[in-house]
């Protein structure tokens, strides 16, 4: 499975456990870095661009971090724990959605500089079986993704 359209994400599922997701910013890898790891930018794109309550963000080894996304009168929670921080280059995280409790996906997001001023963003989500991950793709998670990575742009114009 594969779609894109401009500037959606190139989002593939081709191993029965994982979702692959790329993604090319026009912005150097140090702005997105900091979209993804400084809350007061993250909380701008994050959850589509809608309001988004923080209850907990403890960026480091080991933290936890628990988002509250408010949207059309509905909230859908969002949580996690950060396994591994390498600055400027990679976050590994845990990632449960409240609308698939105990399903837990591990997501390793890589920042590749392309060195024109261009980064890519891939991020691998690994799922315990085969149903979690296509529980996830039929959630509706790409149509969220791709309307969290519009905001981010926006963003990142907004920041040039």
């Amino acid at each position: 499975m594969s779609t894109t359209t401009n500037d959606d994400a190139v989002v593939t599922a081709d191993t029965d456990r994982e979702i692959r997701i790329e993604r090319i910013f026009a912005a150097p890898r140090e702005r997105l870095w900091a979209a993804y790891s400084r809350i007061e930018l993250l909380t701008q794109w994050w959850g589509r661009g809608n309001r988004l309550d923080v209850e907990r963000w403890e960026f480091r080894q080991g933290g936890h971090w628990r988002f509250v996304e408010h949207s059309d009168g509905e909230t859908d929670g969002f949580e996690g724990r950060f396994r591994e921080i390498t600055p400027q280059e990679r976050i590994v995280f845990s990632f449960e959605w409240d609308g698939m409790p105990a399903y837990v996906a591990i997501d390793n997001v890589s920042f590749v500089d392309l060195g024109d001023g261009r980064t890519k963003v891939v991020t691998d989500s690994r799922f315990h079986t085969s149903q979690e991950r296509d529980g996830m793709l039929q959630s509706g998670m790409e149509t969220g993704l791709n309307e969290s990575y519009r905001a981010l742009d926006a963003l990142l114009a907004a920041g040039s």
